[in-house]
Order: C-alpha cells, then structure tokens, then sequence
C-alpha cells in the first residue's frame, strides 16, 4: 500500500506526503510517542525513504515527505526556498499528519532541517537522526562547484540506463563506480518528449542550497533538547571529527556509523543503515 497525503505548507504550498505501508494495526506503543516524519536530502524525493519506511511501518505510523520543489510536491516559481520556509513546511505537516511528538529521521540537507525544527519546535520532535549532514559552513566555492556540475549534466538523457550510468560512473564528480547513486538520480528523473530530466529545477536547488551553504549551523545543534543521533556513512561528507563535534555540541547527542556507505548512506547500505539506528529508536519509541 502506497497512500499519498497532501499537505498545505508555508505560504500555502501543496506538499505531498507518503505512507509505503499500512501503519501497525495496533497503535498504542506510538500512542503518546507519535510517529516517525522522514525527510530526503536536496534533489531527493520521499521515496528515498521507502525500504526505511516499511520497515519503520511494522511498528510505528511513518511518514516521508516530499518538501518544497521536490518530488510530487509544488516548485512555486518564485519560492522561496529559504531555510524558515523549509522548517515551517515540516512543522505544518508534522501538526497536519497527527504525528507529534515525532520522530525526524533527516538525510543531508532533510537532516539540516530537522534539527532546526527540533530547536525551534522542541514540543513536536521527541527526537531526531541527522544522516551526513554538517554543521560547518560550506562556503563559496562549495556553491561554484555544485552550479559547475550542474551545468556538466548531458541532460536529457536518451534512457533511465543512460541515467544510471552517468551518475553511477561516467559523472567526472564521481570518485568511483557507485551502481546505488545511479538508481538514486534515476528515481528524480520524469520522461518528456525529449528524454529523462530531474523532477525539480536545478536553478531552485541552487536557491535552496545558498540558503545554508555559506553559514555554520552549530548554535542550532545547542538548541536541540530530545535525545539526537548523527549516523555518517564512513565515506561520506561528515568526517569523523566532524560528526564526533556535533555529538559533543548536542546536549543528548549520540553516534553511530555505517562502513562502505559514501553520502548517500541509507541508500547505499540499506540494511547496515536499519542495524544502526534500531538501538537508538528502540529507545527513544519503545523505551
């Protein structure tokens, strides 16, 4: 069972939200702990979080959003797209879903976004995961070399096989073959009659992205009251010493690491992922 939910957002945008299996029969363990709300990364879509929503289904309510521009959920022309309309979204759809005090399972700049909401809204997010996402500013010339690789995309691509093999091997950003990035882009792409293109406008990714990229986000971190693990593939983009600062800064924070995963750690290693948050959420929703 797939159920699509339609959320209204910040400034009235339509988001889409999306459960991939029927929540247990049973609610009373969630009863006063809530659900789990799961948000992708930029470029992402919520059926990212499909194998980790099922999962999370079997006995919990779980709940992946598309956010602004993103997936099956509105690109308003003119935005925006900053970091406050990224966060209020999340609590509207937090407050409409029913899921608080929830659980935010974040990826990248989803993983931003829950930490921020968490700070912000410490009644509605029982406690929180950030998946490879860093709190240190970025900076200029990290924008300049994403608004090159952009422009680097052989867009449209003739087939979902072209695709896969651009971004899984051809892709010059690209260190090594990763078959598991291939299906990720795959999975953003929409069939025109020229050929594949992305679901969103990478222009809008920009926007979103310089919201974030050139400031540091350590106070945010200070502000997050619930219990908090930050999960880092090993070869990923949190560095170690990174990610073992952040568990430091949070006042409940905790760590957990996954090998032979880069960036897109939940994707890359499925079932290495799950082995790594199970401790922390059994404690958190059935503790």
């Amino acid at each position: 069972m797939v159920r699509r939910i339609d959320v209204t957002g910040a400034d009235g945008v339509r988001l889409a939200a999306w459960e991939f299996a029927d929540p247990p029969k049973s609610t009373e363990r969630d009863g006063p702990t809530g659900g789990v709300l799961l948000l992708h990364g930029l470029m992402g879509r919520a059926s990212h979080w499909a194998g980790t929503a099922r999962w999370l289904a079997e006995r919990h309510r779980a709940v992946a959003l598309d956010q602004r521009g993103h997936g099956q959920s509105e690109k308003p022309a003119e935005g925006p797209f900053t970091r406050e309309a990224y966060v209020d979204d999340a609590e509207a759809a937090l407050v409409q879903l029913g899921l608080a005090p929830a659980v935010l399972i974040g990826h990248s700049m989803g993983a931003l976004t829950a930490w921020q909401l968490a700070a912000k809204r410490p009644d509605l997010v029982r406690a929180l995961i950030i998946c490879d996402m860093r709190a240190s500013a970025l900076g200029a010339a990290s924008q300049r070399e994403w608004e090159d690789w952009f422009k680097a995309w052989p867009v449209p691509f003739a087939t979902l096989a072209d695709v896969r093999k651009w971004f899984g091997e051809d892709d010059p950003w690209v260190e090594r073959t990763n078959p598991s990035r291939g299906e990720f882009f795959a999975e953003v792409m929409t069939e025109g009659p020229d050929g594949w293109r992305p679901v969103f406008d990478r222009d809008q990714m920009l926007k979103s992205r310089e919201t974030w990229v050139y400031d540091a986000h350590w106070e945010g971190l200070t502000q997050v009251q619930c219990p908090a693990l930050v999960v880092r593939g090993l070869d990923g983009e949190l560095g170690r010493a990174e990610s073992q600062e952040m568990v430091r800064v949070l006042p409940r924070g905790a760590y957990a690491e996954v090998a032979d995963a880069g960036h897109l750690v939940h994707y890359d290693q499925p079932e290495a992922w799950r082995e790594a948050i199970q401790p922390f959420l059994d404690g958190v929703l059935t503790g």
